[in-house]
């Protein structure tokens, strides 16, 4: 296991689309496992694959308040998304930046996990948020481009997504 470099705003890598993983490997296991490993480390609430440099739809999130309930989602997909919420959102691609953004309050995803078996999932609040956000890194996109006004400064010790 080990810390990547997570790829910032302006890298090419970030607006290409990502391939679906059509089998899990021992790198793609060691893929998942650098993931974890990086999110943490960096004080995130999720990452996506393309942000530490490979184009594969594989997406690491924890919300959990001790940072010890990963979700793993291999080849994610947004299946129902209900209500809207406004929030200030973060990126470790976009370090010490934040602005405004509506979500959808309920997310409901379908993906395989690290065993490459199908899982469903739904989330309210920052889950739904964090699906969406990092689904959206598998697409190319950025939460920059939905931001409602400028993006500001935040304090280091602020969580970012």
């Amino acid at each position: 296991m080990a810390i990547r470099t997570i790829r910032v705003m302006g890298d090419d890598i970030l607006n290409k689309t990502s391939k679906p993983v059509k089998e899990m490997t021992d790198k793609v296991r060691t893929l998942i496992n650098d993931m974890l490993d990086t999110m943490y480390d960096a004080q995130g609430v999720g990452l996506a694959a393309p942000q530490v440099g490979i184009l594969k739809r594989i997406v690491v999130i924890d919300v959990s308040e001790n940072a010890d309930n990963p979700i793993i989602l291999i080849n994610p997909e947004i299946v129902k998304t209900e209500g809207e919420q406004t929030d200030n959102e973060g990126c470790l691609s976009v370090p010490g930046k934040a602005g405004t953004v509506t979500r959808p309050e309920y997310v409901e995803v379908k993906a395989l996990d690290e065993n490459m078996e199908p899982i469903s999932l739904c989330g309210n609040g920052l889950l739904a948020r964090a699906f969406a956000h990092e689904i959206d890194h598998l697409d190319g996109k950025l939460y920059v481009d939905l931001v409602e006004g400028e993006l500001h400064d935040v304090a280091n010790d602020e969580e970012d997504e």
